[in-house]
């Protein structure tokens, strides 16, 4: 059998959504959302940078805006793929743009779907090489199991699982993504959803489309050890106050468990455990599933507003 990394002159893709940048109207609002949510908020160049605790990796950037809006999304390839990519991207005749005020212009910048700029640039492979932890439930042993409600910690993500982006086309979107940056189709539910892993190792989906009628940030997903720190952490934000969302529940697609919490500004933070691990170089069976599952195995109803991209212009 031959090996990934004896295959790996083959493949040329993505490793990492390495950072999604957005704006919002305001920073402080957003401090207290992320701080809450369990992330590590820290202030960087009059922006809010956003990290998990005891990671190094910055994740995301909140910068100030007029409104909420997805800025530009930068992702990891490997050193020794710059020049095959520039190749690639020669060859099939990608839109190069100047980067985004305020953006790094390292790297190589394209004309993205829906017009979002992305970033392609040499950095660490920061989606995991894993299958997230998994903090069982003790088995039984003449004593209680549950964690105490006295002693618990607040709840600190890891890491970030992916991203879910609006498209108002979602072929097309996945079309860049698949062949332009070598992302492969995790599953899809016709030409309304898409889910999409690197083949360098990532989660079941790195990035997800979703239809819509433009560009938008759906949410941002961060991988949590245990049910119980899903369920933790949607009594931690209905504490500091954003009870609204959807979930607990659990996703066919992905298999992970839920919660997803609304933000301020209609996009939402998603609590998200034990989701389906695609291993480098290995083959996910992939497949076109009911509409039904493209959203959760049990769990409460959707909110009536879930999908509608609050980005756009109000109609």
């Amino acid at each position: 059998m031959t090996s990934f990394a004896a295959s790996r002159p083959a493949l040329l893709a993505v490793h990492s959504v390495d950072e999604f940048v957005f704006s919002v109207p305001e920073l402080e609002e957003a401090r207290r959302f992320y701080t809450s949510f369990g992330l590590n908020v820290r202030d960087e160049n009059g922006a809010l940078a956003l990290y998990t605790h005891g990671h190094p990796h910055r994740w995301a950037r909140v910068l100030p805006g007029a409104t909420k809006r997805i800025l530009w999304l930068t992702l990891g390839i490997h050193a020794d793929d710059s020049t095959r990519f520039e190749r690639h991207l020669a060859e099939r005749e990608a839109i190069r743009i100047d980067a985004p005020a305020g953006a790094d212009p390292a790297g190589i910048w394209l004309q993205g779907p829906d017009g979002l700029p992305v970033q392609l640039r040499v950095a660490p492979k920061a989606s995991p090489s894993r299958p997230a932890p998994r903090e069982l439930v003790a088995e039984c042993e003449n004593r209680g199991r549950s964690p105490s409600r006295s002693r618990t910690a607040p709840v600190r993500p890891l890491y970030l699982s992916h991203i879910l982006l609006f498209s108002a086309d979602v072929d097309a979107a996945r079309r860049f993504y698949e062949d332009i940056l070598g992302l492969r189709l995790s599953d899809s539910s016709g030409s309304i959803i898409a889910f999409l892993h690197s083949p360098h190792g990532s989660d079941h989906h790195l990035i997800a489309l979703v239809k819509s009628g433009g560009l938008g940030l759906h949410h941002s997903s961060w991988c949590v050890p245990s049910i119980d720190a899903v369920g933790l952490g949607t009594q931690q934000m209905v504490q500091a106050g954003y009870e609204q969302g959807w979930g607990i529940g659990r996703h066919v697609l992905g298999s992970n468990y839920f919660r997803y919490v609304r933000d301020p500004w209609g996009s939402y933070a998603e609590y998200s455990y034990d989701i389906d691990f695609v291993e480098a170089g290995s083959d996910w069976p992939s497949a076109d599933h009911p509409g039904e599952d493209s959203l959760y195995v049990w769990g409460p109803s959707l909110p009536e507003d879930f999908i509608v991209n609050h980005e756009l212009p109000a109609r």
